[in-house]
């Protein structure tokens, strides 16, 4: 391990046991005068992500992930809100979880505690900066981040006002940090900083999170790619269809819960196909089906066994057609990739079934997929959307940051 390394690990320990003893109020002050600075020196922040966004055009990216890339006043306001939010949340740490007395007198007690030091990997969104540190800090764990190289210049500019406002609070500016050196190397280095780094989190792209989990020797919290999916049952209220599959694809392209892929049940193929082609055609997005889609409307691609499991991040959406809800259903777990899905339907049994069947961390009936986000399930932010069961499961707000210890008083008992 590299000193550089090694000691921001040395530093993120120490920062550890200054943060397990800050009281809410402390926190909340903090995070407040946080939100505040982000407003107050906006421009610096968009002076540097007007770097890295033209560097990143210059390298040729798709215009979707430089939107996700991309700062703006208002997106900026959204990162100083989301730490607003978190200062009227219950802190976490110290909640009594359950507790009882033994018949031989001793009293156990489970309470919540911090994780301690969470790294978090992860590529272009420089609004995760934020978002980590206020999650992180809020529930009294310090943090490591290691940004994608095409928001180094971003990165650089919050963090910077970050530890300064730390700094100005009496506060261990080390509660943040940041890998600047954005070189795979680097990234290697802190998939295996064991002794130092208690959970790794991966936001980002398939290849990415199969890096670090297959390579991390910390425990990972896997974060998911986004193959969202939404049925258009028999039943389905057209209008609202088209409504909701507008926006849960054409809203934003480049995130994990937009709508990649559509299934439509064949008894309202002719009716609702064509107002949804519509609808997704208008605003510029390219169409790959099967061949029934195809008959009704000539317009649409042919689409590949490939498209059903892909996650386009792009003006791309891929749709089949079903029999019944049961082949929707399965088609859906094939291959999906457990992050968001839904179903349009006026039938109360039918969405019942598919919420209850469908194995994914949100599944919705008569909304977007766009609502999987901690912002919006009122968690203020959230450090990513978990796909696997263990520890956590969906957005991850401030109680998936913390786990437990188990405080057990007594009076001089002994075991026989």
């Amino acid at each position: 391990m590299s000193t550089a390394m090694e000691n921001l690990g040395i530093q993120a320990r120490q920062a550890e046991k200054v943060l397990a003893g800050l009281d809410s109020a402390k926190k909340n002050r903090c995070l407040t005068a946080v939100a505040q600075a982000l407003l107050d020196e906006k421009d610096s922040i968009l002076e540097a992500n007007k770097t890295d966004v033209a560097a990143a055009r210059e390298k040729g990216m798709k215009e979707a992930l430089v939107d996700r890339l991309a700062l703006s006043d208002a997106r900026i306001h959204g990162m100083s809100e989301g730490l607003i939010q978190l200062t009227a949340l219950e802190d976490p740490i110290g909640e009594v979880i359950s507790g009882s007395v033994r018949p031989n007198g001793l009293e156990i007690v489970k309470k919540r505690v911090p994780l301690g030091v969470i790294a978090i990997i992860y590529e272009s969104r420089p609004n995760v900066t934020a978002d980590a540190f206020g999650l992180c800090f809020k529930t009294g764990n310090s943090v490591i981040l290691k940004g994608g190289s095409d928001a180094i210049h971003s990165n650089k500019a919050i963090v910077s006002i970050i530890q300064r406002v730390l700094k100005d609070q009496g506060i261990i500016p080390e509660a943040i940090q940041l890998v600047t050196d954005t070189s795979r190397e680097a990234a290697r280095e802190l998939m295996r900083m064991n002794g130092y780094v208690d959970v790794l989190i991966p936001r980002g792209g398939a290849g990415l999170i199969k890096t670090v989990v297959e390579n991390s020797t910390v425990p990972v919290i896997e974060t998911g790619t986004g193959n969202c999916h939404i049925y258009v049952d028999k039943t389905a209220d057209i209008d609202m269809a088209v409504n909701i599959i507008d926006n849960a694809k054409t809203q934003r392209n480049g995130v994990c819960n937009a709508c990649e892929s559509l299934v439509i049940h064949k008894d309202i193929l002719d009716d609702a196909l064509p107002p949804i082609c519509e609808r997704l055609f208008s605003k510029g997005v390219e169409i790959r089906g099967d061949e029934r889609t195809r008959a009704v409307v000539p317009a649409i691609l042919p689409a590949t066994e490939e498209d059903w499991g892909t996650e386009y991040l792009d003006a791309i959406i891929s749709i089949k057609t079903v029999d019944t809800l049961d082949e929707a259903i399965c088609h859906i777990n094939k291959y999906n990739t457990k992050h968001s899905e839904s179903i349009i339907t006026r039938d109360y049994e039918s969405a019942r079934r598919f919420q209850t069947e469908v194995d994914a961390a949100a599944v919705y009936a008569n909304a977007s997929t766009r609502f999987t986000d901690g912002f919006e399930f009122g968690f203020g932010a959230e450090i990513g959307i978990s796909t696997q069961k263990l520890h956590a499961r969906g957005p991850m707000g401030l109680k998936e940051l913390t786990t437990t210890k188990y405080i057990i008083s007594g009076n001089g008992q002994i075991r026989s």
